[in-house]
């Protein structure tokens, strides 16, 4: 008879250090970015993001000994800026403060075939950034299981932290299935960050089941999570495997 599989729990304070919480809408105004500052160090989640032009000030409101990180986007959210563009905006975000960046592909090029180009891409920016770690955005809701199972491939070949789902901003959510594309494709070293659609602790718990190990999700519903979480008769949030 087979062994059930062993379980974890994971505190509120676990939990939050699985989230990113971000301000990357363009009408997002500097009071929103304060917000979200304040809302990640009192509640210890893992990062914030913000569009580039307020990286800097982020930096400034979460310091290097704070142990949140300052994260940017590249490419975003189409992806489909030339290759120079997103140099320039890689190297921008990191001599502004930025401890991590999510770099949007090019789907376009990869829904073209051209994985050549794709790869070249994201191994210019990567060298350009390093030692900062990059994640990946790869759009699922626009791609093929085929084309995820390729572009899951490319960014683990690349050296990448982390495969990223979405940008949150099609209306689509990240699902199970494209979990398990991402990592039956990429291997078990690489971080997936899942974002979009993520609203419950059920989801979440099965999603780290499945291998994820980053989440994007909306300051709001990353607060009731955690309070939810919080809830919880065992504490924390339980997870197998």
């Amino acid at each position: 008879m087979a062994e059930a599989p062993a379980e974890s729990i994971l505190s509120p304070r676990d939990l939050a250090q699985m989230i990113d919480i971000s301000a990357v809408q363009a009408f997002h105004t500097e009071a929103d970015l304060r917000e979200v500052a304040r809302v990640a160090l009192a509640e210890g989640f893992i990062a914030v993001h913000a569009l580039p032009h307020f990286t800097a000030l982020l930096a400034t409101l979460l310091p290097g000994r704070c142990g949140v990180l300052v994260g940017g986007p590249i490419g975003f959210p189409s992806g489909g800026n030339r290759t120079e563009t997103k140099l320039v905006e890689a190297r921008g975000l990191v001599a502004d403060g930025a401890t991590e960046v999510d770099m949007m592909m090019n789907i376009g090029r990869l829904k073209s075939g051209d994985d050549a180009y794709v790869a070249t891409e994201l191994a210019a920016v990567i060298k350009a950034v390093a030692p900062v770690p990059v994640k990946v955005i790869i759009e699922v809701s626009r791609l093929t299981d085929d084309e995820i199972r390729r572009a899951a491939t490319l960014v683990a070949a690349s050296g990448a932290a982390f495969v990223k789902t979405g940008t949150g901003w099609t209306g689509l959510p990240t699902t199970l299935h494209h979990i398990r594309l991402i990592r039956e494709a990429a291997g078990a070293e690489i971080g997936i960050k899942a974002s979009g659609g993520i609203r419950d602790l059920e989801t979440v718990a099965a999603m780290i089941e499945a291998g994820v190990t980053r989440f994007g999700i909306n300051t709001d519903v990353a607060r009731d999570l955690i309070a939810a979480c919080r809830s919880l008769p065992d504490g924390g949030l339980r997870v197998a495997g």
